[in-house]
């Protein structure tokens, strides 16, 4: 298990090893006492007359050794916390840096309660290895095998008394360790699920309240809290028992010792100045040994989130390279593109070129596959087979960085940051002075409810910018990609929350900063895209159809059929 921390620990590993020696020698110094404990026992019984300075130089050094073990023991634990600490700094960047690396999908795919899990609770408990068990494990199981091995050469026979219930104890350890690890997975599966519904519970709350649907979403909620809480007592209530037995067997090493030793004693097989040693060292056996024992018992929880933290990762990376985009021209050709959500394929061998400059719309039902092209465009997955080239360059022989220069991305729902709406505008270019962001702003139609907020464009936009309506939370996103200035403009339903009146306004303005650009275009709308200079229909993720809007109704009965249906649609009324 130190193989997957190590590379993690960096130059903070000498911090952790010099933990382990401090609480070794702590738990050394914890265990002298016992020594001088006999050597003021051993004469008294044999009828030996000790002087006060004896037994007080005694006391004094007990009193420094148990100092000395508290000082060095909370040391250890200092530097040991120290260590593990930056450990799971670097493991969070690490994390980090190769989520970023992995498909949107996947992440999308893990839900919002497991990543924080991982990030939070599952790298959390690995500071439990790392600032303990590893210095107070090695300590405290280090001091009583060394004390074992020196009862044996005081006497055999009494020492063998002494760990004949450790067997008993450790059985007792391997039931606990074989009934929980078989429910192991089980119950960190009902944690996950657990954490997915809260946070799905919470986050739609609104949408719960405004449909009267509190009992059913609450209901789920419920039963899943409730599957969790049952797992958990059924995994503690099989677990307890042995729990129990092996807390009481492994400290109690002189179960066996006491009254068969003290019959050895009696019938002369065993001296009792050995006997009286072996008992004082007894006591130094018991906790510690509990205590490694007991730190023994987190492995394989650990090992479970060492596991998971890898399964996170398992899954390939996004094809990229170093190279900088090196395209020729903002042409966009799709060649023979297949692609597969899991095990079900949805873009059949799609076929597409985008000239430089023009504005094509991706039309069709809903499910037919328009924003999975636009979102393999932007490289959010890997297609399963072709490959989507832009001026020649395939998007994924390029850096992620160098193809997000070149593209800007607007869908119907975009994320505000918890930020104002100055510093989320700015996202799109760090570099731009005010003006430009006004600018932008100005043009995504933002004016007007702007100049309603107390403090303008330096509101707050609230947890993900639920300060603002739909409509308003995608005009800052608009502006934030008109800053960005990118040659290749996507827009994804960018104005599904746009009411009418300022629908025209927006489309007028986007027309105008699109000029020049290579422009796709998202829509359920048709009559917003009438004039692009190509029209693209899909249907169950094959294209049936190129051409202009004039051509496409003489050609396609089923842009023809979209068409008249949305026609329909606008002149319906409620009488």
């Amino acid at each position: 298990m130190l193989k997957k921390i190590k590379p993690y620990m960096g130059e903070h590993l000498k911090y952790t090893k010099r933990a382990a020696v401090s609480v070794t020698i702590a738990v050394i110094l914890g265990a002298v006492p016992y020594l001088f404990l006999y050597q003021i026992i051993d004469p008294l019984i044999s009828g030996e007359t000790l002087s006060l300075r004896f037994v007080m130089i005694r006391v004094v050094l007990t009193c420094i050794c148990l100092i000395a073990n508290a000082i060095l023991y909370v040391h250890g634990l200092d530097l040991s916390h120290y260590s593990a600490f930056h450990t799971l700094k670097n493991l969070r960047i690490a994390l980090q840096g190769k989520l970023e690396k992995q498909p949107l999908g996947m992440i999308h795919s893990l839900g919002n309660g497991r990543i924080k899990k991982v990030f939070t609770d599952d790298i959390e408990t690995i500071e439990l290895l790392l600032a303990h068990a590893i210095p107070e494990g090695i300590g405290n199981l280090f001091i009583p095998v060394i004390t074992i091995v020196a009862m044996f050469f005081v006497d055999w026979k009494l020492a063998l008394l002494c760990i004949a219930s450790l067997p008993l104890g450790l059985m007792a350890m391997g039931m606990m360790f074989k009934l929980g690890m078989s429910r192991m997975n089980e119950w960190y599966a009902a944690g996950a699920k657990m954490n997915n519904t809260i946070i799905e519970y919470i986050n739609g709350m609104e949408v719960v309240k405004v449909f009267n649907r509190d009992g059913e979403s609450y209901k789920r909620f419920e039963n899943d809290i409730n599957y969790f809480r049952d797992m958990t007592l059924d995994w503690y209530r099989i677990c307890w028992p042995w729990m129990a037995l092996y807390s009481s067997l492994i400290p109690c090493v002189a179960m066996f010792m006491l009254p068969v030793g003290g019959y050895f004693v009696l019938q002369g097989w065993c001296s009792l100045s050995d006997f009286i040693l072996i008992f004082c060292m007894s006591l130094s056996v018991g906790m510690p040994l509990l205590k490694a024992m007991n730190f023994a018992g987190k492995i394989p929880q650990l090992d479970y989130k060492v596991a998971e933290l890898e399964k996170l990762l398992d899954h390939p990376p996004l094809k990229q390279s170093e190279r900088k985009f090196e395209g020729k021209s903002f042409d966009i050709t799709m060649e023979d593109v297949h692609f597969s959500y899991e095990d079900a394929e949805v873009i059949h061998g799609a076929n597409l070129k985008i000239d430089e400059g023009t504005m094509v719309a991706l039309v069709g039902e809903s499910g037919s596959g328009k924003s999975t092209l636009a979102k393999l465009l932007v490289h959010f997955y890997d297609v399963d087979k072709g490959r989507i080239c832009i001026g020649g360059h395939d998007v994924q022989d390029m850096s992620i960085e160098s193809l997000n220069e070149q593209i800007a991305y607007v869908s119907q729902d975009q994320f505000l940051f918890n930020t104002t709406l100055y510093e989320n505008i700015k996202i799109g270019n760090p570099d731009a002075t005010e003006q430009m962001v006004l600018r932008a702003a100005h043009l995504a139609q933002c004016d007007d409810f702007i100049a309603k907020l107390p403090n303008g464009l330096n509101s707050m936009a609230g947890d993900a910018g639920k300060m603002l309506s739909g409509g308003e939370r995608q005009r800052i996103s608009l502006a934030r990609a008109l800053l960005k200035d990118a040659p290749i403009i996507i827009f994804d339903e960018a104005t599904a929350f746009i009411d009418p009146e300022n629908e025209e306004k927006m489309n007028e303005a986007i027309s105008q900063v699109i000029k020049g650009k290579t422009v796709i275009v998202i829509a359920h709308r048709l009559h917003t895209i009438i004039a692009a200079d190509k029209i693209v229909v899909l249907n169950n993720g094959n294209i049936c159809a190129q051409g202009t809007h004039q051509e496409l109704l003489q050609t396609s009965q089923e842009y023809k059929r979209l068409f008249e249906a949305q026609e329909q649609s606008l002149v319906w009324e409620v009488r």
